[in-house]
């Protein structure tokens, strides 16, 4: 098992896990710009990977983008579509920052590192943006989820254009939006349990 770790390594995995966190917010656009990046030569994975260059990958990719996208406009579903999404968001997180690992051809560490790495930050922004989905929903009855879905894909839109132009600073930038999620989330937890603990006789 060899690892090298230097500049281009780390600019390669920067790259996987930013694109991985804007899965948070689609799940099929970021892989199917990783398509089109295969394609072209500028998303490097190892010969095991190669079909996510494929023109077949391409077209699958490119239509559960466009489906995934007019989808999220339709009041209420979009609620029921975040619950699905949420495993493929991490799924699709782990794939994408596995895939492009630079400094081990180990399995385990590659598929170890894509699941902590790229599926936990595309999972807590997908956590994120469905409570925003969820609030909106309770506050204007589902009316407001269309601004919503259009902030997201601005968001992905942005974030996958980032991740190609300048990656480190996108995987930094994403990396800061998963801790303040996470620690929200932490601070709604222990108040809920505050709370219920006063309630108490």
């Amino acid at each position: 098992m060899s690892i090298e770790f230097g500049p281009e390594q780390i600019t390669a995995l920067a790259l996987g896990i930013a694109l991985s966190a804007c899965c948070g917010f689609r799940v099929f656009v970021p892989l199917l710009a990783a398509s089109i990046g295969v394609k072209a030569g500028i998303f490097p994975v190892p010969e095991g990977m190669l079909w996510l260059g494929s023109w077949l990958s391409i077209i699958i990719f490119t239509t559960a983008a466009v489906i995934e996208i007019i989808a999220y406009y339709v009041p209420f579903l979009d609620n029921v579509l975040d619950t699905i999404a949420a495993p493929m968001a991490i799924i699709a997180g782990a794939l994408l920052t596995s895939s492009v690992i630079p400094f081990t051809d180990e399995p385990a560490i590659r598929w170890g590192l894509g699941i902590i790495a790229g599926g936990s930050a595309a999972g807590t922004l997908h956590l994120g943006t469905g409570f925003v989905r969820i609030l909106s929903s309770k506050f204007t009855a589902g009316t407001g989820n269309a601004v919503v879905a259009t902030g997201e894909n601005v968001a992905v839109a942005g974030g996958v254009a980032m991740s190609f132009i300048v990656p480190v600073f996108c995987a930094l930038m994403f990396s800061g939006l998963v801790i303040i999620i996470l620690y929200l989330a932490y601070r709604k937890l222990t108040k809920k349990k505050a709370n219920a603990g006063i309630k108490q006789p």
